[in-house]
């Protein structure tokens, strides 16, 4: 199952490749507030589909685009065809393909692929998690004043801003740099391969997270909501690190956010 996600991956990643930098204003479309979509976006999630389907035409599919199979299958694949829309419809090099792997409701595998840095993440339950064929680790850093952090704005949430600033600004006094850099799979794929320390964000969803989350996981790292659950999927509120400076984020974040808002100021 691993192989032929990542057989996938690649496969997208060709499709970003060829596009990359060529898709007119015209070609694209406004989902949702501050939330866009090309035709690259589903010709790669057709790809993803169709190769999984090929192989295991009975599992469930959750897609960022809409390429849905739901059924009552132990399997469902989990997939953002293009995570990084806005860095890669404006020329940006940063983006990713994510698939992960449920079996139960319990995540048991995961591949983030970076195309042009043909830099391939991915790891499976038990076995350890991978980095271009290397094992990889979380880092060592222990406290957050010697830590390298990540995050995400809340674009699609804006009325949330002053919140996530206050968190930020009480963590960034802390630790030693942060970075924004536009693209949730691979911010987690860093947190795993010990390049981040840690990583929170605002206003996810499933597909941003899945890979990534099983991903460190497996190189012994936590990833969790902000009140330290871990039904983190279906929580738009996360929380990644190397497990050692987890607790010390978790108690920053939730000085401003001591309990979840109501569920209705997140975009769909």
């Amino acid at each position: 199952m691993i192989e032929k996600a990542k057989k996938a991956a690649r496969e997208a990643g060709k499709i970003l490749l060829k596009h990359f930098g060529n898709v007119p204003q015209s070609a694209v479309r406004k989902k949702a507030r501050n939330d866009f979509i090309s035709f690259v976006d589903e010709k790669s999630e057709e790809t993803i589909i169709k190769i999984i389907r090929s192989a295991f035409p009975d599992h469930a599919i959750l897609a960022e685009e809409g390429g849905a199979f739901e059924n009552d299958n132990p399997y469902r694949w989990i997939i953002d065809p293009l995570d990084g829309t806005t860095n890669y419809l404006h020329s940006i090099p940063v983006f990713a393909v994510s698939i992960a792997l449920e079996y139960k409701n319990s995540l048991i595998a995961g591949v983030i692929y970076s195309p042009l840095s043909d830099e391939i993440f991915w790891a499976s339950k038990g076995e350890g998690a991978f980095f271009n064929g290397r094992s990889i680790s979380v880092s060592g850093t222990s406290i957050l004043e010697e830590s390298f952090i990540a995050t995400g704005f809340p674009f699609k949430n804006k009325e949330l801003l002053s919140d996530y600033l206050e968190v930020f600004k009480n963590i960034f006094q802390k630790c030693i740099g942060a970075r924004r850099i536009g693209t949730a799979a691979i911010d987690l794929a860093y947190v795993a391969a010990g390049r981040f320390d840690g990583f929170w964000e605002i206003g996810l969803k499933p597909w941003d997270v899945a890979a990534g989350a099983i991903i460190i996981e497996e190189a012994g790292g936590i990833v969790t909501n902000f009140w330290g659950g871990f039904q983190y999927l279906n929580n738009p509120y996360i929380i990644a690190s190397n497990g050692k400076i987890h607790k010390e984020m978790g108690e920053i974040i939730k000085q401003v956010f001591p309990s979840a808002p109501c569920a209705d100021k997140f975009s769909k």
